[in-house]
């Protein structure tokens, strides 16, 4: 199944008026630290990263299904591990029809039914190819690109339905650039021998998956389709540029909208993709879309029939045969992230069953896995965290007051979700058959798709989730202004229930402050407590705050972790400003939650260096060379070991903690160092 992004999901918001839970004290509280995980031969003051996890390092396997591991990957496998038995379970209870449980249980069970699919072989396909083989002229694709979007499959324009930046509460139409097959436009424009060899190995991949589609004239359809995602790739904007809230608001009416593309019919797209009451659309990137006029005009019928075909098949390879499937992880698992085997097909069922099913899934996980104590501690945590960013923004001497009291007005506003939703989204209308994989997933990519169509006109939902309750990972939401952390990732190393509470904020009480910390990163400081985009700064302030991103992102651009590609501190820039503010804010809360006092020793650790020691646990990991490039050119976040190191050579207290001195690799000069928040 392909795994899509989440819409969000309906919950009851917790509020920062939570009362403090402070931890019991009537047992004797771990350090929570693991030390089998260090490597003693490393002083921290060279290479704190390697001083904590380096015994890891040297024994840790990356497993052959995977391309990456480390505590984040640690954590989702034991989430997928326990919704595994979950799912086979309700897959034998015969639970009432139509019931979450139900669904679950029969969504699984199709998946597993292997047998089943190889039956059918492509026949699930034939109706869609069917549609596409009808079409006869290029008037014909706004209807046609609307069949497919109903389906999930990827178009040159992604078109959706969400809250609109500058008047957060209303839902609008937006487009965004999409369409490509590749992970990103670089990948066709880029000519060294790495990029040449892996379009050639696309080539294949496609010619693959319409020989066994029984397509005409696959390799040079292959062919076709490649020149045309080239095309398509070269005005695209880099990923960089597309972080930019302002330049990628741009509102007009769906007359303004056609004006760009003559050659393509908006409104007739809107009426067929159930759009229709849309009078005003925001593009996130108009020159994108004015450049893909000469495309739809010129580009033959017969290649956007290719290109059609292939991204049907492409999408819907996990609920195919066999050889589609294991074509589909030749390319994309093997060439595009040095994957060695494929996942099990437990695992894929797993992933599939949370992508279509999540709050049911979910539901069923928060039931056996979720304890309310563990939300007790993390509403405590948010609540001194959210405080310390209070006292962090009241300390700022280069902050006028005026910016500053709209700054505490924004943290003011903070909405806070912890576990899971406290109601479950309805699926009484998704239908799920056993038998059916192929069905099911189309139907679940609709029931998507219509409940996505039917917010436009309606207010804003911000009770909605985008996570489902086992993932592990958090969210920063700028237009509700919210922060959402998973049950997930309230695991081991990240949170401990029963640890003192150092590791905690120093690993779990990081990432709140990472969260918190987009509302104020280079683009979340550009929205109020509303949500709505607007310059609350002082002109003076503004200048003083990009002075100091221009100095993180330097730090940033220097680092090269393989061949000739380095970090590019543009595109990471908001998750560094996170990671730099959140581990800064983490530890002012955990020393206010010690009212003045001074933390026990435990483990021959003092409070303090459990906190960094903690911080650093959760940032260990290993990954794949293939991947590790696949991620410097797309993904915002940096790789884990910088995010462990750079945060701590820019922080004044670790360096006192652990007697950073010059001379040692882990010294900054202070005057180097940044501090923004």
């Amino acid at each position: 199944m392909q795994t899509r992004r989440l819409v969000l999901s309906s919950l009851a918001a917790s509020v920062l008026t939570a009362a403090f839970v402070p931890p019991s004290h009537a047992q004797q509280l771990s350090s929570g630290i693991d030390t089998t995980t260090f490597d003693h031969s490393v002083r921290p003051q060279d290479d704190f990263y390697r001083y904590v996890n380096g015994g890891w390092l040297k024994t840790a396997q990356i497993p052959a299904d995977a391309s990456s591991w480390g505590a984040f990957q640690e954590l989702r496998e034991n989430s997928r591990n326990a919704e595994h038995q979950l799912f086979e379970d309700a897959s034998k209870a015969n639970a009432l029809s139509g019931s979450p449980e139900r669904k679950v249980g029969d969504l699984y069970a199709s998946f597993m039914d292997s047998a089943r699919v190889e039956k059918l072989g492509t026949a699930p396909l034939q109706s869609a190819l069917e549609h596409v083989a009808s079409l006869s002229n290029n008037k014909q694709l706004p209807a046609e690109f609307a069949y497919f979007a109903r389906m999930g499959v990827r178009l040159p324009e992604g078109v959706f339905v969400g809250a609109d930046g500058k008047k957060s509460t209303v839902n609008i139409v937006q487009l965004s650039q999409s369409g490509l097959g590749m992970p990103d436009r670089d990948y066709y424009l880029k000519q060294d021998p790495k990029m040449t060899a892996t379009r050639a190995a696309y080539v294949d991949y496609i010619t693959t998956m319409l020989t066994l589609a029984k397509q005409p004239d696959p390799a040079d359809a292959a062919a076709r389709i490649v020149a045309l995602e080239t095309a398509i790739a070269t005005p695209q904007w880099e990923r960089a540029r597309n972080r930019d809230r302002d330049a990628t608001y741009n509102k007009m009416t769906v007359a303004e909208l056609e004006a760009l593309t003559p050659s393509f019919d908006w409104k007739a797209y809107l009426n067929a993709a159930d759009l229709s009451k849309a009078t005003d659309v925001i593009v996130r990137q108009p020159d994108y879309v004015k450049a893909l006029d000469p495309i739809f005009a010129n580009t033959p019928i017969g290649t956007w029939k290719e290109y059609l075909a292939f991204k049907l098949i492409d999408g819907y390879a996990d609920e195919l045969p066999s050889g589609f499937v294991q074509a589909h992880f030749a390319f994309r698992g093997k060439t595009l992230s040095g994957q060695q085997e494929l996942a099990a097909r437990w695992k894929r069922a797993v992933d599939g069953t949370d992508s279509d099913l999540g709050e049911a899934a979910g539901t069923l996980y928060i039931a056996k896995y979720f304890k309310p104590e563990a939300k007790a501690r993390m509403d405590a945590l948010v609540k001194n965290i959210v405080n310390a960013y209070k006292v962090g923004i009241d300390s700022l001497d280069w902050m006028s007051p005026e910016t500053k009291a709209q700054a505490k007005d924004k943290l003011a506003h903070f909405k806070v979700k912890i576990g899971a939703p406290d109601k479950a989204r309805d699926y009484s209308t998704l239908v799920i058959q056993r038998g059916d994989l192929f069905g099911n997933e189309q139907r679940a990519n609709e029931f998507e798709y219509a409940d996505m169509a039917s917010r436009l006109g309606k207010p804003v939902d911000n009770m909605r989730w985008g996570m489902t309750a086992p993932t592990v990972n958090a969210q920063y939401n700028s237009s509700a202004n919210d922060i959402t952390f998973p049950a997930g990732i309230l695991q081991p190393p990240f949170f401990q229930v029963n640890a003192d509470d150092a590791v905690n904020y120093g690993a779990i009480g990081a990432v709140i402050g990472h969260e918190i910390g987009h509302g104020f990163d280079d683009q979340g400081r550009k929205s109020d407590g509303e949500g709505n985009l607007r310059d609350w700064w002082t002109a003076a302030d503004a200048t003083a705050y990009q002075a100091r991103t221009t100095k993180l992102g330097a730090e940033y651009d220097a680092i090269n972790p393989i061949d000739d590609l380095h970090i590019n501190g543009k595109l990471t820039m908001g998750e560094n400003i996170g990671d730099l503010s959140g581990l800064a804010q983490a530890y002012r809360a955990y020393r206010i939650s010690l009212n003045g006092k001074e933390a026990p020793v435990i483990d021959g650790l003092t409070g303090d260096q459990r906190f960094f020691i903690g911080f650093a646990q959760i940032w260990r990991g290993k990954i794949r060379d293939d991947a590790l490039r696949q991620r410097l050119l797309t993904d915002p976040h940096s790789p884990g070991d910088y995010r462990a190191m750079v945060p701590l050579v820019n922080n004044d207290v670790f360096e006192t903690t652990f007697e950073v001195k010059p001379g040692d690799k882990m010294y900054l000069a202070p005057a180097d160092r940044v501090k923004i928040w």
